[in-house]
């Protein structure tokens, strides 16, 4: 979506959350969306937060919601890398 394209990924998460308050029900696209999300904002935490959470809604984890959540975690360990 817009707001992940954009890297923000706290509008993102925010919209996802919003979901269950107008009776949305999240599904694969909007979790790999959210997922994608966090990954462009360098929040791996988060990321790896949702694809879990995503398996604990039993929804199915596709190439694109693992792929986010791996890159996501690369670019949380070259931070940290850079950091030290």
């Amino acid at each position: 979506g817009a707001c992940e394209n954009a890297a923000e990924w706290r509008n993102a998460i925010a919209l996802f959350a919003a979901m269950d308050t107008v009776a949305l029900e999240p599904d694969t696209f909007s979790y790999s969306s959210a997922i994608s999300a966090c990954e462009k904002g360098f929040e791996w935490q988060a990321a790896l937060a949702l694809l879990i959470e995503m398996g604990l809604a039993l929804l199915r984890r596709d190439a694109i919601s693992y792929n986010a959540a791996i890159i996501a975690c690369e670019k949380g360990a070259d931070c940290i890398a850079h950091r030290n």
